[in-house]
């Protein structure tokens, strides 16, 4: 797997998110944070569950020399609020996202997506190649049917919405404080849970702080969580295993050896039915390569761009 060796400019540990507005696109209202960047290409970051567009920080700013970024988020998370029926499902979220893609200027994008946000760029990119120049994948959310609830920021997630015991299991939730709830995702993301910067530890506090004040916040997770499940169940063309051969663009997948969400067991799968993919897998990372290893990433996606300019990938 090729590294980028051009420069990069240095990494500022204490870079704030992009700022963002909401952006309408058709009928949808999207919360988009934008990094600018190069003009002549540009990177669309997909966050994973109970994600954001925040979880692109670093990376994006690595990347702005070459490219200009736009980071969603989807509906139901961040501050993206979800239109009325939408369904939460890997397919919804992908048509979400390609209805972005398209009101974008200047062609088909760099598309990159961590954990359920993979999954839904790898749909994408199958359904809708024309729109995609090349694909990263950081720990997509492949089916990997591990009946273990601590894979989960929180195993009370399932029951959440069950008949009779959910009103209970959503009351405890609800009672949790925001810096508990980061403190959770980071202790399930990373390899190394203390190295978290304690300032970025903050700022997810904050953002848990406000998504508490949205009454479709708990809803769009829940759901989401469901809709995963039910697509690592699918058969035939439908299973996300049959939908990977078809991505034939250029193709990078990023795993870390100490992921606990998804198993690094499917990395090798994963890149292997995709035509054009090659895999990095990085040893000591966790579910959020991207945030735990940003300047490895940022080489990795450099060293293929640079690969697929030079007709070598």
């Amino acid at each position: 797997m090729p590294l980028s060796s051009s420069p990069l400019p240095p990494l500022d540990a204490r870079q704030s998110p992009w700022s963002g507005r909401v952006e309408r696109v058709g009928d949808l209202d999207l919360y988009v944070r934008r990094t600018p960047g190069a003009k002549d290409a540009t990177v669309v970051y997909v966050h994973g569950l109970g994600g954001s567009s925040t979880n692109w920080t670093d990376l994006a700013a690595l990347l702005a020399p070459q490219a200009s970024g736009a980071a969603l988020d989807l509906p139901g998370f961040g501050f993206s609020e979800p239109m009325n029926g939408f369904t939460f499902s890997l397919t919804s979220h992908a048509d979400v996202v390609a209805r972005f893609l398209e009101s974008e200027d200047g062609g088909p994008v760099h598309l990159v997506g961590n954990s359920m946000g993979g999954a839904i760029a790898l749909l994408l990119a199958a359904n809708r190649p024309e729109l995609v120049r090349t694909l990263t994948l950081i720990s997509p959310a492949m089916p990997d049917r591990r009946p273990d609830p601590r894979r989960l920021s929180d195993p009370r997630m399932v029951l959440a919405y069950l008949p009779l015991v959910g009103r209970r299991v959503r009351r405890q939730l609800a009672e949790m404080g925001p810096k508990e709830r980061a403190e959770q995702v980071i202790r399930l993301c990373f390899a190394e849970p203390s190295a978290f910067p304690v300032h970025r530890l903050e700022e997810l506090a904050a953002e848990h702080s406000a998504r508490a004040e949205f009454e479709w916040a708990n809803l769009a997770l829940a759901r989401s969580t469901f809709e995963i499940f039910r697509a690592w169940f699918a058969g035939g063309a439908r299973s996300l295993w049959s939908v990977a051969p078809r991505v034939d663009m250029p193709a990078l997948v990023v795993w870390g050896t100490h992921d606990k969400v998804i198993s690094v067991r499917k990395a090798a799968r994963t890149a292997q039915l995709m035509p054009r993919a090659r895999l990095l897998v990085l040893p000591k990372t966790g579910h959020v390569a991207q945030m735990e290893r940003p300047v490895t990433v940022a080489r990795a996606m450099l060293g293929m761009w640079e690969s697929v300019e030079a007709g070598t990938w």
